[in-house]
């Protein structure tokens, strides 16, 4: 058995795998691959497999799905950051590819348990991205006692 999230074990137990709707390939691969750093795995006409930080997500053409949602509630994927410099890494190239920031970078709960800076990006078909840090990695998980779980 592998070891959990955190440890100094190189080896995963598992990697994450999330298929979302784009309306066309060329835009994905300049948000994702150009923009955010993923890089490019199989690729057949209407659908693209991204690495996204040992990741696998996967871009299937499917047009009439790319409608925008009211605010960032409830779909939206991302990362959580092990450490801050990465996350921080993440948003300067956001910022410096000229992603858009449905949520700009902000730090929530500062001085408490659940402390983390938090950013959400949408891709240019109306998926959201949320990447964050935990000041306190236990409270990915853990915190139970706090019922406090996004924003509205």
């Amino acid at each position: 058995m592998g070891q959990p999230f955190g440890s100094e074990s190189p080896r995963a137990i598992a990697l994450f795998h999330l298929a979302f709707p784009v309306a066309n390939l060329a835009q994905t691969k300049a948000f994702y691959i150009d923009g955010l750093g993923c890089t490019a795995g199989r690729e057949g006409p209407n659908s693209l497999i991204l690495n996204c930080y040992g990741n696998q997500i996967v871009a299937h053409v499917s047009p009439g799905a790319c409608q925008p949602q009211k605010g960032i509630y409830p779909r939206h994927f991302g990362l959580v950051f092990a450490a801050l410099a990465d996350w921080q890494t993440l948003i300067d190239r956001a910022e410096a590819k000229q992603l858009t920031f449905e949520q700009p970078p902000r730090r929530r709960f500062p001085g408490e348990q659940l402390e983390h800076y938090t950013a959400f990006l949408a891709d240019p078909f109306h998926n959201l991205l949320e990447f964050k840090h935990y000041v306190h990695p236990e409270a990915i998980f853990g915190a139970v006692d706090d019922q406090r779980v996004g924003d509205r």
